[in-house]
């Protein structure tokens, strides 16, 4: 008989891409409107209201040459 277990997991990578060529970069206000819509998909998907703050790592931000991307991630049993 074996000692092991095995599982199959689904991860899910939501992102927000805002543009931000040089040499102007990204507009605030783009910024902040994704940032929103975001927060909210987070709080909507693992279930947190409005009134509870958000851990400091829930919403990561990545910066390339030319977009900020906005993103966080989960994984689901695989069925």
């Amino acid at each position: 008989m074996a000692d092991f277990t095995t599982e199959t997991v689904t991860r899910t990578i939501r992102r927000w891409i805002i543009p931000a060529a040089e040499p102007w970069g990204a507009p605030a206000e783009q910024i902040g409107k994704a940032w929103a819509v975001a927060e909210r998909a987070y709080r909507e998907h693992f279930e947190i209201p409005a009134d509870r703050p958000l851990h400091g790592d829930a919403l990561r931000f990545h910066v390339t040459d030319d977009e900020i991307v906005i993103s966080f991630e989960y994984e689901t049993p695989a069925t």
